[in-house]
């Protein structure tokens, strides 16, 4: 029976103790562990088989209909603060 390996995860703080770089994750049977080597802290969490949702941005979702893009170009004016007097 091959063990499964157990990996340490960079920068992971420890939510008991407060350690970084003390927590170790390892799947098994389609469930994820996750312990402390420095404290008692241990928490195993059930492998989800969905994928990643992406987050909704104003990029990838469609435009609002009461809102629609304006094609009028305005040019930027850049003010000199030392010449308003």
């Amino acid at each position: 029976m091959s063990q499964t390996p157990k990996r340490f995860i960079a920068g992971a703080i420890c939510p008991r103790c407060a350690a970084m770089d003390r927590i170790r994750s390892w799947e098994q049977n389609g469930i994820r562990y996750r312990d402390c080597v420095s404290c008692d802290f241990f928490e195993q969490l059930p492998i989800e088989d969905d994928t990643p949702q992406e987050i909704p941005t104003r990029v990838n979702q469609p435009r609002d209909k009461q809102r629609p893009a304006s094609d009028e170009v305005r040019p930027v004016r850049i003010i000199d603060p030392g010449k308003l007097h």
